[in-house]
């Protein structure tokens, strides 16, 4: 009789993602896109900008252009690089400043600047390339560690991401790239997850949402996350009577730590 080797799980691809916030009359709203239905991770999803680490992201020289990064490791300081560049190519938002300044670029430079998102899409520029021809620096600093997830050991294409929360520089719009992403919206916490109808969210999505929602302000959840480390949330799946149940550590912060199989992806 034959054994059943185990299989050896794949190991996580580095990746990091933005949660860009901003206030508005109705309360605070997060910026997010809807996934191309042929993309071949989470088609069609709404989620945050985010994707996972490039070659260039680890680029010596990008010390040199970066702020707010003393201390970090140089895993961390990939991790923010891909987080910035990301969220410029899918969102067109920016997180960097002029050399010698302290205010992120104005909307009139973004403008500017919004023809190296394609180019740095398709890898026919590095990010050290944009810093260095246009004179900036990227600005780290303005990013707060708010949730790390690893996806579990049994899926076939697995990540292990750094999300950020951001507070939108003043000017920046925001728009989908209508390559990776086809559409993109503002919108409520409270509304991305009630609307089933209109938008697909995944499970880690919908958690966060949840964990941002409980914040009025982009400065209340600033200072939630600031004051709450995130803590790596690795999911698993248990067999229950009702089916295949999805579970998350109950330590981790969220309001909700499980959710059947077919309705979390």
């Amino acid at each position: 009789m034959s054994e059943t080797k185990p299989v050896t799980p794949v190991a996580p691809v580095p990746a990091a993602t933005v949660l860009i916030v901003r206030d508005s009359p109705a309360g605070l709203e997060v910026f997010m896109v809807k996934r191309h239905h042929e993309i071949d991770f989470v088609a069609g999803a709404l989620v945050f900008p985010g994707g996972k680490v490039h070659a260039g992201d680890r680029e010596a020289g990008l010390s040199d252009h970066t702020d707010g990064v003393e201390g970090w490791s140089a895993e961390q300081r990939a991790l923010g690089a891909a987080a910035i560049r990301e969220a410029f190519e899918e969102s067109g938002i920016l997180f960097a400043r002029d050399e010698g300044g302290r205010q992120l670029v104005s909307a009139e430079h973004l403008a500017r600047l919004d023809a190296y998102r394609q180019p740095l899409e398709k890898d026919e520029m590095s990010l050290l390339d944009v810093l260095r021809r246009e004179r900036l620096r990227l600005a780290c600093d303005h990013l707060v560690p708010f949730a790390h997830w690893i996806t579990p050991e049994n899926m076939p294409k697995r990540f292990d991401t750094q999300f950020f929360l951001a507070a939108a520089p003043p000017g920046h719009a925001g728009a989908h790239d209508g390559r990776e992403s086809v559409d993109s919206v503002w919108i409520r916490p409270e509304t991305a997850i009630a609307d089933r109808k209109r938008w697909n969210v995944i499970f880690p999505t919908k958690l966060n949402l949840m964990k941002l929602a409980q914040a009025k302000t982009v400065a209340e959840a600033d200072t939630f996350a600031r004051a709450n480390p995130p803590l790596t949330v690795m999911p698993w799946v248990e067999q229950t009577a009702e089916g295949p149940r999805l579970r998350i550590r109950d330590d981790a912060g969220y309001a909700q730590t499980s959710a059947l199989l077919r309705d979390a992806l």
